[in-house]
């Protein structure tokens, strides 16, 4: 009984390591023996987007590629099996088409095996990445390398560029982060334009359907070049093999279109997949990587059927190890964080308060609502220093000023008050950082800048310049002291400057003084003489007087003479003197 317990416990490990190993290895390898290469060497066309604009100027004129922002609707991906003859053809297909409504956030470009897949050149199966990353639908996306299975062209998966094709012109599908759907050639600018930058982008080769109309013969043109295993370019677009495209219908849904085949046994030519996407309604669409790397899965489970055998038993078909992947999956939020301005739930972003749109990346107050004077911010608009209002359409009161016209001007003697900084304007006659001082005299006007033109340089009023004026108090009374003090000073300079050029003397002042003394005493002198000559001659003319006269008693003269004499006679004292007349008088004074 105890062997037989040691003997079940030895099977038991035996067992579970032979379930794990035949868990672990797949017999069943894609040789890669059904390949459909566009190219000789490389990928994609040596020439320039510049002759690519020039090759399509005639249907598209300087436009390249053509660009659908599909509205923001709900609704679950659906996708149709169908079985259908080619059109003017006696072939049937298998495919699938599957319809997105909603490609900005359940559509997703995946690296081969998860993230790090382009960058470690790996390649996994479609099933593989799909049930790794839980989507619903998935298809093989752009092509790669089939020896060092690095990927080929532009690849941008959830807004995160893996790979630059440095310019390569090849059809592109992107989508951008509003939500705007691009088929077509792209520059490199337009690939690394980070204005409205890619969220999802791969490369494809042929652009199938250009606004309805098929446009392969263009793309031949615009992409033409050797092909690898295939041969020629037209051999790739004409053989018939497995396909898989992607494109938009009228309305802005994304289309993923799958078809099964064999290179040039089964399947369709590029032509027909672009005919039988016309019918379905497709607008615009390309081609993507065929051949045996055409698979669809669907919840991680392979639904087509390859094309590649297996190995080593040739009898079964194996899905190829591919490149990029497109995966359909639930709604998710794109961006996750909601642009870091709301949060996700079920699939979409809850914004927060002043945000909005899918992304949650747009203010409520959106350009131009707040005008060149403000900014908008989730809380509305921010004025620019000096402006106010809702809109910031309106200039600070007057006396305030500065951010939110919060802050008062100093302006006075009405100086008006610049809103941003505060500088005061002064009016005419005032000057000074605050308006606080009046024109110094002799100047008017604004900024005291013009000089009075009133006459003897008489101040004038310091805001008109009128010379017909009365100044105020103060001033009047500075003035009256300043107009006596130059008085005062100007007359010392007159007297100084009359004293500087007065000539000097010839004689000294002591000699003017001797000379003064001598001439008072010679007039003293002199006058003393006259004064005694002066005398003197009074006293002779009374002599002179005396002798003209003679003393003649009046009985003489009456007549009445003494007796004893007769006539006229003299006595004896005047016997000397002569009697007086007037010749003799005049006789004598001529004498004299």
């Amino acid at each position: 009984m105890a062997a037989v317990s040691v003997k079940y416990l030895l099977v038991w490990p035996l067992l579970w390591l032979c379930v794990r190993l035949s868990e672990t290895e797949d017999p069943r390898i894609s040789p890669d023996d059904d390949p459909l290469r566009p190219y000789a060497h490389g990928h994609g066309p040596s020439h320039s987007h510049r002759h690519v604009r020039d090759c399509l100027s005639v249907t598209g004129g300087n436009t390249t590629h053509e660009t659908r922002t599909p509205p923001h609707r709900g609704g679950a991906p659906e996708s149709t099996v169908f079985v259908s003859a080619v059109l003017g053809n006696s072939r049937w297909v298998y495919g699938h088409m599957t319809v997105v409504p909603d490609p900005l956030r359940m559509l997703s470009v995946l690296e081969p095996g998860g993230p790090g897949g382009c960058e470690g050149n790996r390649r996994a199966s479609v099933e593989e990445t799909a049930e790794a990353a839980g989507c619903l639908y998935a298809q093989n996306g752009g092509f790669f390398d089939t020896k060092s299975g690095a990927c080929l062209g532009n690849v941008v998966s959830d807004g995160r560029m893996l790979r630059d094709s440095g310019g390569v012109q090849n059809a592109q599908f992107g989508i951008r982060r509003d939500g705007t759907l691009v088929f077509g050639y792209l520059s490199q600018e337009d690939v690394l334009d980070q204005s409205n930058p890619f969220e999802q982008l791969i490369s494809g080769v042929v652009w199938l359907l250009r606004n309805g109309e098929v446009y392969i013969n263009q793309s031949l043109k615009a992409e033409c070049d050797e092909t690898q295993e295939t041969g020629k370019f037209r051999t790739f677009v004409d053989v018939v093999s497995a396909r898989t495209a992607v494109g938009h219908d009228a309305e802005g849904k994304l289309i993923l279109f799958h078809i099964d085949g064999q290179t040039g046994v089964r399947g369709m030519n590029l032509l027909e997949m672009a005919e039988s996407l016309k019918s379905y309604g497709v607008v615009n669409a390309i081609n993507l990587d065929g051949g045996g790397s055409s698979t669809f899965v669907i919840n991680g489970s392979l639904a087509s059927y390859p094309s590649d055998h297996c190995k080593p038993d040739g009898r079964w078909r194996c899905a190829r190890p591919v490149s990029t992947v497109l995966c359909v999956h639930r709604p998710r939020c794109q961006p996750a964080d909601c642009s870091g301005h709301g949060h996700c739930e079920d699939g979409g972003c809850r914004c927060e308060e002043g945000w909005q749109g899918p992304a949650c990346d747009t203010l409520l107050c959106r350009p131009p609502a707040c005008g060149p004077h403000g900014v908008c911010t989730a809380s509305g608009c921010v004025c620019d220093a000096g402006w106010r209002g809702e809109n910031c359409s309106q200039e600070c009161l007057p006396g305030f000023y500065g951010d939110g016209c919060n802050r008062t001007c100093a302006c006075v003697n009405g100086g008006s008050c610049d809103p941003v900084r505060g500088l005061c304007t002064c009016p005419s006659g005032f000057r000074g950082k605050t308006c606080e001082n009046v024109c110094a005299l002799g100047f008017f006007g604004p900024s005291c800048l013009q000089e009075c033109v009133c006459d003897h340089q008489c101040p004038c009023d310091p805001q008109t310049g009128s010379c017909n004026t009365t100044l105020r108090g103060e001033t009047n009374s500075t003035v009256h002291r300043a107009g006596r003090c130059l008085a005062d000073q100007m007359f010392t300079l007159w007297r100084r400057d009359e004293e500087e050029h007065r000539e000097p003397p010839h004689l000294a002042e002591r000699t003017w003084m001797l000379l003064t003394f001598t001439l008072s005493a010679l007039l003293s002198v002199s006058l003393v003489l006259h004064l005694v000559r002066a005398c003197r001659g009074a006293a002779y003319h009374h002599e002179s007087d005396r002798r003209d006269y003679s003393y003649v008693p009046l009985t003489h003269i009456n007549g009445a003479a003494p007796a004893g004499k007769s006539g006229f006679q003299l006595d004896d004292e005047d016997s000397q003197d002569e009697i007086w007349s007037p010749s003799r008088s005049g006789r004598t004074g001529g004498d004299e």
